[in-house]
């Protein structure tokens, strides 16, 4: 097929097969972000080098029938099944349907005809991102179809089969933790107790060799029930954990037992009331649709990010509660407090305690040490098509442990935009912004009622525009009106139209997390204190659009300092960049700047005591 990288291209147009990609894409394949000036007319050759090996026999006048140019790039007819990684992965999502069905022996047989496909690495000796990429993929398919393979033929009795199958998936993966519980459980099937434990020292070594950690709970447990002789057809498949439970098809290990495991519903609830977002949505869903589990590619990690108020965890609450059907094995949730008045942010250790406990990790299981427990925390989610839903997050370091590999999805939300996990783990980024005007009067028809806004859409609109048309304080002022029928919408709107009192309206007495007030503070009390010297200036300044010249003036400072200072503002939600070094603030922001700066003045002056 010519040279390793003409091969590279076969092999992207393969994995796209009916599919038009682009010559862009090719070069990213080819050669990433070190794409050579000529790459493009490297291309060219390297798909004419294709075309003269798949139709040796076409003249140069002839059209190219089997790689075709289409639509601005290059299209390989063939049907899908005549690409071996798809035909592994049809047949794999077969044998899951007959072990759905409980028809264990053909789903045995399935999978045996499915991983007879292999001949040794996948791609191996293509070059590029792509190649490195997609071998990567396959081989996790591979081995969680291995897994699920030798699982089977222990449950259906064929112990001997399994060990022999297990020894040798555990000589190529030595690190997959699964592999030896599968290993050690047929060994004890089989009656050689001392092999499996022997098993058991050997991966506990290993382990302890390379990762600086400890065998999982489902491993010690097996080891401890083999200790102690217990019967060869009554060990656990995982660990009974507390919490409601649901039945689950019989698990690795169960003998083809139905078993009573976890499966987390954590979820809190969605927005009663929830509007707009539409483009935002479609947008996540597409992604969602693109990674879906069942073609046998990662879902992707989701970061939401967006100012106080602005409806992001309602936002993926929405999104979390419609996509359950695509994460069957459950949800999980955690409260990051990264913004939290009340509560300092929680660390990564921490995040992951909780997130542990959700998928029924005892306390006295708990590692104590981060790497402990983000090691158990990927072991336990390995191939599981779980929905894990971060809030509140502070940065890519808190959150990198608590993110998994394969088919679980992760989503995020933060004040934060999260450019670290976008540039090292490839997280899409969803930015969510104030509603727009006639969504905004959506929302408060639909909080308050038709009847209540019934002629009044100037005034509702007003209000609207008075609540920096954010989420959190329509729904503020929406519940105020809700609350005293007798209150006319215009009348609220006179007593916002007022800023030194606009504030003190959105708040929810008692409670400082329901409070435009309280969003902002939060957000202040991150920055550096120059950062927070310019806030409070620019609360005080009468400019609607501001420069770094201006802020050079204000602060009397170096251009790289104001520059870094505008920049953390922006990060920090407190500023709008709308142009090319122009920057502005928020009426909102600027009313709590405005309050900031008078408190602050207030403290510094003599007689303030």
């Amino acid at each position: 097929m010519g040279p390793p990288k003409q091969r590279a291209v076969l092999a992207l147009l393969a994995g796209h097969a009916g599919s038009v990609v682009t010559p862009g894409q090719i070069v990213d394949a080819l050669w990433g972000s070190d794409a050579p000036l000529t790459a493009i007319n490297g291309v060219h050759t390297y798909v004419a080098g294709l075309r003269r090996v798949l139709e040796p026999d076409r003249s140069r006048r002839d059209p190219a029938r089997v790689l075709v140019s289409s639509a601005g790039g290059y299209l390989l007819r063939l049907p899908p099944e005549t690409v071996d990684a798809v035909a592994f992965e049809r047949g794999c999502e077969q044998a899951r349907r007959l072990t759905a069905e409980r028809d264990r022996v053909g789903a045995c047989a399935q999978y045996a005809t499915s991983l007879g496909l292999w001949r040794g690495e996948a791609l191996a000796g293509i070059p590029g991102p792509y190649a490195m990429l997609e071998r990567t993929r396959l081989n996790e398919i591979r081995f969680a179809a291995v897994e699920e393979w030798i699982a089977l033929l222990v449950g259906a009795g064929r112990s001997e089969e399994a060990v022999v199958a297990a020894s040798d998936a555990v000589a190529q993966e030595p690190l997959r933790e699964k592999l030896w519980y599968l290993l050690m459980l047929g060994l004890h099937r089989c009656g050689r107790q001392a092999h499996a434990l022997r098993a058991y020292r050997d991966a506990r070594r290993l382990f302890s060799e390379e990762l600086g950690i400890e065998p999982g709970p489902e491993l010690r447990v097996l080891h401890a029930r083999i200790l102690a002789g217990g019967p060869a057809d009554d060990v656990p498949a995982r660990r009974a954990a507390k919490g409601p439970e649901t039945a689950s098809p019989p698990a690795p290990g169960s003998g083809g037992r139905e078993l009573r495991t976890l499966i987390p519903k954590q979820l809190p609830s969605r927005a009663g009331v929830f509007v707009g977002r539409g483009d935002e949505l479609r947008y996540v869903r597409r992604l969602l649709t693109q990674g879906s589990p069942r073609r046998g590619r990662a879902t992707p990690i989701l970061a939401i990010d967006g100012a106080a108020g602005v409806g992001k965890s309602a936002f993926a609450l929405e999104l979390a509660h419609e996509s359950l059907d695509q994460f069957p094995d459950g949800q999980l949730y955690a409260d990051l407090s990264g913004t939290c008045s009340r509560r300092r942010p929680l660390s990564a250790c921490e995040g992951l305690g909780l997130l542990l406990r959700g998928l029924g990790v005892e306390e006295p299981d708990l590692p104590a040490d981060l790497e402990g427990r983000s090691a158990l925390y990927r072991s336990l989610l390995h191939g599981r098509r779980m929905l894990v839903l971060l809030d509140d997050a502070v940065d890519a370091n808190q959150l990198r442990p608590m993110i998994p590999q394969g088919p679980t999805c992760v989503i995020i939300t933060s004040r934060w935009r999260q450019e670290g996990l976008v540039v090292r783990e490839g997280a899409h980024r969803i930015e969510v912004g104030p509603l727009d005007l006639d969504t905004s009067v959506d929302l408060f028809t639909t909080l308050l009622g038709r009847e209540r806004c019934a002629g009044q859409r100037a005034a509702v609109e007003r209000l609207a525009e008075l609540c920096g048309r954010l989420p959190l304080a329509m729904r503020i002022a929406a519940g105020s009106l809700s609350g005293d029928p007798y209150l006319r919408i215009d009348r609220l709107v006179g007593q916002y139209e007022d800023p030194s009192g606009r504030l003190d309206h959105l708040t929810v007495e008692d409670d400082e997390e329901v409070s435009v007030r309280g969003a902002l503070s939060a957000s202040y009390r991150t920055l550096t204190r120059e950062a927070a010297r310019l806030f409070r200036l620019l609360g005080e300044c009468r400019d609607e659009v501001v420069n770094v010249s201006h802020v050079v003036r204000m602060l009397d400072t170096e251009p790289s300092t104001a520059d870094r200072c505008l920049r953390l503002l922006v990060d920090r939600r407190l500023l709008e960049r709308i142009g090319p070094g122009l920057f502005r603030m928020n009426e909102l922001v600027r009313i709590f700047a405005s309050e900031v700066a008078a408190a602050e003045d207030f403290a510094s002056h003599p007689c303030s005591t």
